[in-house]
């Protein structure tokens, strides 16, 4: 990472740039590295914040996407912020999903890329062979169209992570409460703008589950990036932030539903 890593209070996170705010959510296997892209793209124009969940801290009996929800909102509240554009992929996505359900007020908009909220195809219910290099490298291989985009050295990170035990159960842990709390029943009541930006050719939470999202929304657009899996931000990251960016621009005229 090349960017300078804040800690105050018991957050840690990134804070880049000035503006109105970014504040990006990472996934259960995510990194902040994985919005480098991201941040050099728009902390120019924008306040670029990145917290780090703290999915490996929590007690395994409240470990789950509510206590993140609440967490987020702990540090949103440290940090002051308002007019948020909340951007979350994968699990970060059903946080941010919890959180705005929860603190609409705080938000301008939402925007999910593969999220988990009503499906997600992950790595299961266990990891069967995390012993197993080869395994976990077809597994992490699995999130990305193209399968180069699993370098070693985030493929060495996975195995590290699910070869420490009590990572390995909260990841579990975690999973599990995504699974469980579907949110197909409470997504009207978002009504703020959201973009979604998928990749057409994800294999954890597949095109299907974006156009469900796009239906269920209120008002949201969607767009669809080619030759790309779960995390666009890094397979295609200039595609995202081209999308990104122009839909950042809709948010000064009346958005409507649309599909791109």
């Amino acid at each position: 990472m090349k960017f300078v890593l804040k800690e105050e209070k018991g957050f840690i996170y990134i804070d880049e740039g000035k503006g109105d705010v970014l504040l990006l959510l990472h996934g259960l296997m995510g990194a902040l590295s994985n919005w480098e892209a991201v941040i050099d793209e728009f902390k120019d124009r924008y306040r670029v914040i990145i917290p780090i969940l703290p999915i490996y801290d929590l007690p395994l009996l409240t470990t789950g996407v509510k206590t993140l929800s609440k967490y987020v909102h702990r540090f949103i509240r440290h940090m002051e912020l308002e007019n948020i554009t909340l951007i979350g992929n994968s699990l970060g996505g059903h946080v941010g999903l919890i959180y705005t359900l929860a603190h609409p007020e705080r938000l301008k908009s939402l925007v999910l890329t593969g999220s988990s909220g009503l499906y997600e195809n992950a790595f299961g219910g266990s990891f069967p062979r995390r012993e197993n290099y080869e395994f976990v490298k077809e597994k992490v291989e699995y999130t990305f169209y193209d399968p180069a985009t699993a370098t070693k050295d985030l493929v060495d990170e996975v195995f590290i992570t699910i070869n420490d035990r009590s990572k390995v159960l909260r990841i579990l842990a975690m999973a599990k409460s995504a699974i469980r709390h579907n949110m197909a029943k409470e997504l009207h009541k978002i009504t703020m703008p959201v973009g979604l930006i998928w990749g057409r050719n994800d294999k954890i939470t597949p095109p299907e589950v974006a156009v469900e999202f796009h239906q269920l929304f209120p008002q949201s657009k969607l767009y669809w990036i080619d030759q790309c899996g779960h995390a666009p931000m890094m397979e295609q990251p200039e595609e995202f932030n081209r999308i990104l960016k122009e839909y950042l621009g809709t948010l000064k005229v009346d958005p409507v539903k649309q599909e791109v």
